[in-house]
């Protein structure tokens, strides 16, 4: 089982960046992926990056080349760097852990991008 806590949401002027963390309760390093995703009030839950094992990354349309995820295995732990943040990136943010058996989800973090 992995219990994963995510961090560092929070009100941002659009522009502006902010750096989301997601800790793990116990070793990162065979799951297969880490992703991050994102649901707005009143839409589904969208992928926004994940990253393999192997270090492959993919990121949705709507934020390639603005968000980068990253993950530090020996401090099992999950980043997503977000740049040049725009009013429609404004959602709560989970991260996922994709293992064999089954997906595991934190709790959230809002993030919100308005002046």
């Amino acid at each position: 089982q992995v219990q994963l806590v995510e961090s560092g949401g929070g009100l941002v002027q659009p522009g502006g960046s902010l750096r989301l963390s997601c800790a793990a309760s116990r070793s990162i390093g065979s799951v297969s992926a880490m992703g991050w995703y994102r649901q707005a009030p009143g839409k589904q839950r969208d992928l926004v990056a994940r990253i393999t094992r192997g270090g492959n990354t993919n990121y949705a349309d709507s934020v390639k080349g603005r968000f980068t995820i990253s993950r530090d295995n020996a401090k099992n732990t999950v980043y997503l760097q977000m740049n040049s943040l725009k009013p429609e990136d404004t959602a709560v943010y989970y991260c996922n852990a994709d293992t064999p058996l089954r997906d595991y989800w934190g709790q959230g973090t809002q993030v919100t991008v308005s002046s």
